[in-house]
């Protein structure tokens, strides 16, 4: 069963870019997004998150397991902050958490663990000053990434244009 979708008229890539395995999106011509440069995005609210669709692109393309995608996306927010502050530091995360997807479907369990734990990390700091950012509950963020750290996953189906490697997903929720 698949996680639902916060932006249902927005299409899934045809694949998930794996590192040395697909054609990079961008910048081969084969890449599922060459000749569509990446939106610029503006500086995310996290009280307005709902509204933020580059936010809730990466929650999609996270939950769906396009986890190179979703980190591209996150990382043009945590630019757009300005890479410093409580909601830089939650926008890390989650491209921590994502590129431990990515180190998933390469067959690297250290680099599951590094990014796992830096996303723990991240997501203990900001926890200090907020109980949720952007829907999402930061002691459940916490408890994934320490997971996945303790236990990393390994790819059931390396070859597949598209795996969910995680046992969770992102569920933002209004409060």
């Amino acid at each position: 069963m698949h996680p639902p979708r916060f932006l249902p008229d927005v299409p899934l890539p045809p694949y998930s870019h794996v590192p040395g395995r697909t054609p990079h999106p961008i910048s081969d011509p084969r890449g599922h997004s060459f000749g569509h440069p990446p939106e610029h995005a503006a500086r995310p609210e996290s009280d307005a998150w709902a509204s933020c669709r580059a936010y809730l692109r990466g929650v999609d393309l996270f939950n769906h397991g396009y986890y190179w995608e979703a980190h591209e996306v996150w990382e043009s927010l945590w630019h757009a902050c300005g890479r410093h502050g409580d909601v830089a530091d939650f926008l890390k995360g989650l491209i921590k958490l994502a590129a431990a997807g990515v180190k998933v479907r390469e067959g690297r369990p250290r680099g599951v663990v590094g990014h796992a734990r830096a996303a723990a990390h991240l997501f203990r700091r900001t926890a200090a000053n907020a109980e949720s950012l952007f829907g999402l509950r930061l002691d459940e963020l916490v408890g994934f990434a320490e997971a996945v750290a303790a236990h990393p996953p390994i790819s059931a189906t390396p070859a597949a244009p598209v795996e969910v490697v995680f046992g969770f997903t992102l569920g933002p929720r209004k409060r």
